[in-house]
């Protein structure tokens, strides 16, 4: 049996494999010299915002502020290579598609804007008129603007999407499906109704104060690494690192700080975790539930021994809505249910809850671990009801912190890319601009790809992202694209949403985080974004653009705008050519950007000021609200289980990819190399099926409505994760996420919650 891709896990994250990884990037991109010197400035005063996470900076102006997955980032997108006319006119569009993310990518950056042809099945050259032109009349030309969808990448500035969503919303439509709607949706829509602000409470300096850190349902060390620097900082100082994952991810477990010289040149590391447990996949309620049990019996325990309170009355009285029928919730939950669901131990969650008790301040981030599944709403609430306890919300080393993925996704929301906008948000931009806008919501991602594939909608805009790749139901969003009239993809590399063209489709080039974007006196333009900790920062490129073909995302927008909707209400020219325009628009129109242009100039821009953080709750009770729902009935697991041969799996990513840009086919702190159709599975799962290390199988989709669901030739990884738990590498296995199962309140695609099923393939 070939298991030549399984090799030996990273002893640490981070340390000596980073920088090498770091140094195998460079010279992939063809630019090593240049591209190190680009990263030096990268989340610098002076030059540019990482185009990787979201992570929040510290103070500007230290000597290195970026890490393996930034070096990675800003490589992909300052290589050397180009994807010029000649890449498009070598193969045909059907071709192309027969090539992997990593081997598309890997042919380099855009260099002019092309069109599909349909009867030779290629891409060609198009002026930016020309494109623009065609782009409007097919716009203008559908018989609603509800017919047309404008997706929004988590990448794009905030000046970006201001500028997309008041184009959108004069063309006449609130159909914005965003990456968004993919991740943090439920994030949003559980804080604001436990707490008024779908934003964390956090800034970075809390982590600096914090006693205990609950980290749930996230990868750091692949995800976000620059999160590990301050997870070790305060596992060294003392604070209790607890964290809730199926999958033992070296990150959490072990971290060597490449800018730490002592440790590295000892070949030392930091623990991260001080206690690390493994959840069953959907399991996580019924942990924080369990949790909450033994922390209320704890305070019931302290009242009778005459004992100091465990639980903060005095927050719980004044700040605190629904508490007494949250308890009882919580004791009429068993710890047989709780076991049973969370998959967890009794006294594994009572060494949970005691860290949480002897902390005074306590901060609980989470991610998509959390966010994707059938009940995320409710388990963020569970998560909000937890911390009230102990009133940590509200006060220094303490508090709710989402963390997003995409360096703009937080910031894209922020100024007006929503599909359910406020009243409050659209009388001031009506007021503002002096047009009518449109009421009726939009679409979401799911609504979207529901609305392609019955024909309601007929085109669709991308500014960034690889739609096709990134939503769930592969097959089926790859039909509804190639049904449109008009697809239109903003990018700067070729991915597999070019390959499914509309009957009229555009790539129009766009300029990267990295790039110089001079307007028309030659002043560098400066783009703002906002990080999970809610701090708006400035961005200027410093590289020469990768084409002198290239616009900007606000130039081409601006474009596309002025030849749909004309200049009547928006001069789009003007405020292309100077991004301060567009933000003093922003400040005039969204609360909290007071004074925009100075503030952004300040070393390390400025924070949006969170109510919640203040113990203002913008909530229908007026307070920090408890939820009462009681537990899932079934979770995924619980149901895998029933049917013989069935399996709950996650999707996550690799640690050589981010969302979906493959950088390479190594997976290093999970052992895994040159190999990415993989499925990491419990040893014992194998040997109770008669399987081993290395099987070919194919991993089919046990969803019940009626459509066949098959990700081909994958190969089994031993691994520890939880039995009856299984995961592997998304896009190559969205094919497996049904778009009918969808988050309760928040709509979030269930890529954490699939059940499968294998069928073993015959040997070659």
């Amino acid at each position: 049996m070939d298991t030549k891709f399984i090799g030996k896990k990273s002893a640490a994250a981070g340390g000596w494999g980073a920088l090498k990884s770091c140094g195998k990037q460079l010279l992939q991109s063809g630019m090593p010299i240049s591209g190190a010197r680009t990263m030096l400035k990268a989340n610098q005063p002076d030059g540019f915002d990482c185009p990787g996470c979201a992570w929040g900076d510290p103070e500007h102006g230290s000597s290195f502020e970026f890490c393996e997955n930034g070096v990675k980032a800003v490589a992909w997108e300052a290589t050397e290579k180009r994807a010029t006319p000649a890449f498009f006119a070598e193969k045909t569009v059907s071709q192309l598609r027969q090539l992997t993310d990593y081997e598309l990518e890997l042919n380099g950056r855009l260099t002019h804007p092309m069109r599909y042809y349909a009867a030779s099945d290629r891409y060609l050259p198009v002026a930016w008129e020309d494109a623009f032109a065609e782009i409007g009349s097919i716009l203008r030309g559908l018989d609603s603007p509800n017919r047309a969808e404008f997706y929004t990448s988590g990448r794009a500035s905030n000046e970006a999407a201001f500028l997309y969503q008041l184009f959108v919303r004069v063309y006449g439509t609130n159909n914005f499906p965003d990456c968004s709607n993919m991740c943090h949706e439920a994030s949003g829509i559980a804080m604001r109704q436990a707490v008024g602000v779908g934003k964390g409470t956090v800034l970075l300096e809390d982590f600096e104060e914090a006693d205990a850190i609950f980290v749930i349902g996230q990868n750091p060390g692949t995800n976000h690494p620059r999160m590990l620097g301050d997870l070790r900082r305060a596992a060294i100082r003392g604070a209790r690192v607890v964290v809730f994952n199926p999958i033992r991810e070296r990150g959490l477990e072990r971290f060597s700080d490449p800018q730490d010289k002592v440790e590295m040149l000892r070949g030392g590391s930091t623990d991260i975790a001080s206690l690390y447990l493994q959840p069953q996949l959907g399991g996580d309620m019924a942990a924080v539930r369990g949790m909450a049990k033994a922390v209320l019996a704890a305070e019931d325990a302290a009242f009778a021994a005459g004992l100091p309170s465990v639980l903060d009355h005095a927050f719980l009285a004044e700040h605190c809505a629904g508490f007494a029928e949250y308890r009882a919730a919580v004791e009429a939950t068993s710890w047989a249910e709780i076991e049973d669901q969370s998959g967890l131990s009794r006294q594994e969650i009572e060494r949970a809850a005691d860290v949480y008790i002897n902390a005074e301040r306590v901060i609980c981030t989470w991610a998509m671990g959390v966010t994707q599944h059938l009940h995320s709403v409710a388990t963020i609430r569970e998560i909000a009801n937890f911390m009230f306890l102990r009133g940590n919300i509200g006060r220094p080393g303490a508090g709710l912190c989402p963390v997003r993925g995409h360096s703009n996704v937080q910031g894209d929301r922020t100024v007006g890319i929503n599909e359910k906008p406020s009243d409050d948000f659209l009388d001031t931009l009506e007021k503002h601009f002096r047009f009518t806008v449109p009421r009726e919501h939009g679409h979401n991602v799911l609504a979207a790809i529901g609305a392609m594939l019955d024909g309601s909608a007929e085109a669709f805009i991308g500014l960034g992202g690889n739609f096709a790749r990134a939503t769930p139901d592969s097959a089926l969003v790859e039909k509804a694209l190639r049904r449109l009239k008009l697809t239109v993809h903003i990018a700067t590399k070729p991915n597999h949403s070019h390959l499914m063209p509309g009957e009229t489709a555009f790539i129009l080039p766009c300029l990267g985080r990295t790039e110089m974007d001079l307007n028309a006196a030659g002043n560098s333009q400066l783009i703002s974004v906002e990080d999970s900790m809610s701090m708006v920062h400035g961005s200027a490129g410093i590289n020469r653009p990768a084409s002198p073909h290239l616009l900007s995302e606000v130039a081409i927008i601006a474009g596309i705008a002025q030849a749909t909707v004309g200049s009547a209400v928006v001069d789009w020219a003007e405020l292309a050519d100077d991004h301060d325009r567009i933000r003093d628009h922003i400040e005039a129109t969204i609360p909290g950007f007071e004074n925009y242009n100075a503030r952004l100039r300040k070393p390390r821009g400025f924070h949006l000021r969170n109510p919640a953080a203040h113990r203002e709750w913008d909530t229908p009770a007026g307070k920090a609200s408890f939820s009462c729902e009681a537990l899932p009935d079934e979770t995924v697991h619980q149901r895998a289980r029933k049917g013989e041969g069935r399996f709950a799996l996650q999707t996550f990513r690799s640690h050589d990819q981010y969302n979906t840009t493959v950088y390479g086919l190594d997976d290093r702190y999970r052992g895994v190399y040159g190999e990415r159709q993989v499925i990491f599975i419990h040893p014992a799962d194998l040997e109770a099926m008669n399987a081993a290390a290395g099987d070919r199988i194919d991993v089919v989709g046990e969803h019940d409505d009626g459509i066949e669901r098959i990700a081909e030739n994958f190969r089994f990884v031993p691994y520890d994760i939880p039995r009856g738990s299984i995961a592997g590498y998304y896009p190559e296995l969205n094919v497996l996420v049904p778009l009918g199962s969808a988050g309760r309140e928040s709509d979030t695609p269930t890529s954490k919650s699939i059940m499968v099923s294998f069928r073993r393939r015959k040997a070659a």
